[in-house]
């Protein structure tokens, strides 16, 4: 993909310190929506290992010689034009989400997480969280290769923000606790088959965006790293089985299913994985 715009101002730079310091400690109970959670990782003392109520030293804007730095924020631009449109379209006023670049650790308002979580999505402050080195993991270990795979990273995460916002992600919350362990994690999946259908939604409507241009080959790029991240093929790899009671995030057919859908329709009413029987 190419993108002519001058990034989004909603980028905070976390890496090596420097900069003003922001609290984020708090709100510890609300819940983290992690990508990195399903990579087959022992995470145990993942979250919550740095100290609760801490700051993290962050900068506004990214430097002009980080090509990867720069490449996000602008991603994180078109999905903020994107969704700005759709809001408009619902009679609603998007608020725009912060993205943290941070390495190794961070500090967030749902806890503490290192980087070994990969991208998350923190609702408690409205900010999308990740370490840059994930992508050369997405690359080397799932075999997701390419710019227009990072970005679905990225449109991804967002997406639970606009779910977040449409009170979407209530459901899950409100079903924490109450229904067994197999029927929330089918309500995870879709939760997060919707988060792919939102991604797909922004690739079809930045196509319209002036300063957006889809290269040949992204949406297979896009498709490639949700198919590599599908839970089915991910337990595979780890323990050489698949148990679908146990799935978060989705298979890699589901994944891919519902990033195309998004994108072929660029229709909020199509993504409802809640009520649908094509799960």
């Amino acid at each position: 993909m190419q993108w002519f715009g001058k990034g989004s101002n909603n980028v905070e730079d976390g890496r090596g310190g420097g900069g003003g310091k922001t609290a984020l400690g708090g709100g510890i109970g609300i819940i983290i929506v992690v990508l990195g959670l399903i990579f087959g990782k022992d995470l145990t003392g993942v979250v919550s290992q740095l100290p609760q109520g801490g700051t993290t030293e962050v900068k506004q804007g990214v430097p002009a010689n980080d090509a990867q730095a720069q490449f996000v924020s602008g991603v994180l631009e078109s999905t903020e034009q994107v969704w700005d449109k759709e809001f408009e379209a619902m009679g609603k006023t998007y608020e725009h989400p912060k993205m943290v670049l941070f390495s190794d650790g961070v500090q967030t308002a749902c806890g503490s997480a290192s980087a070994a979580v990969g991208p998350f999505y923190c609702p408690g402050d409205h900010k999308v969280y990740i370490d840059l080195t994930f992508y050369d993991e997405l690359k080397n270990r799932f075999g997701a290769a390419g710019d227009f795979a990072q970005a679905y990273v990225i449109a991804h995460e967002v997406g639970h923000h606009v779910q977040n916002l449409l009170g979407i992600s209530d459901k899950l919350q409100e079903a924490r606790g109450r229904v067994s362990e197999k029927e929330y994690n089918r309500l995870s999946v879709k939760l997060e088959l919707q988060a792919d259908f939102f991604a797909g939604l922004w690739a079809h409507n930045a196509q319209n965006l002036k300063d957006f241009k889809l290269d040949e080959g992204d949406i297979e790029e896009a498709l490639t790293a949700a198919n590599a991240i599908g839970d089915d093929k991910l337990q595979k790899q780890a323990t050489g089985e698949v148990t679908p009671d146990s799935f978060t995030h989705g298979s890699s057919q589901q994944r891919m299913y519902w990033f195309k859908k998004g994108f072929q329709t660029g229709d909020m009413t199509k993504g409802d994985t809640f009520n649908s029987n094509e799960l």
